[in-house]
């Protein structure tokens, strides 16, 4: 099953997940967000393949993130207005993003994805 790993290669955390894969052996794909953005349609595909909330999508620690003042929006917003604003920008959007279609895993928590990505 391949992986498609979506980060920002600047990103530490992202480092850490791509070094994760790598010794566990994990085939995958890398994809820039900035460089290669996540379309309106792909992060609603993810959003509602992962059963998670829309705002777990955002980077909320992210300079942008407090530039665009988001932080009640996203709390208020409604889904496709925060679906329009992610794909508007790909520093908006949490990462690491790691899916194989069915799987979609956001965010580098080790346990997590020791559980869904089957070595």
């Amino acid at each position: 099953m391949d992986w498609q790993f979506v980060c920002y290669p600047k990103c530490g955390t992202c480092g850490k997940a791509r070094n994760w894969l790598k010794a566990k052996g994990v085939f995958f794909t890398e994809r820039d967000i900035v460089d290669q953005r996540l379309s309106r349609e792909e992060l609603q595909d993810l959003f509602e393949k992962s059963d998670l909330e829309i705002k777990r999508f955002f980077n909320t620690s992210g300079k942008k993130y407090r530039e665009l003042g988001l932080k009640d929006k996203v709390k208020e917003g409604v889904k496709e207005e925060l679906l329009d604003i992610l794909a508007s920008d790909g520093m908006l959007v949490k990462r690491p993003i790691l899916t194989n279609g069915k799987e979609v895993l956001v965010g580098f928590k080790e346990a997590e994805w020791e559980e869904k990505v089957k070595i």
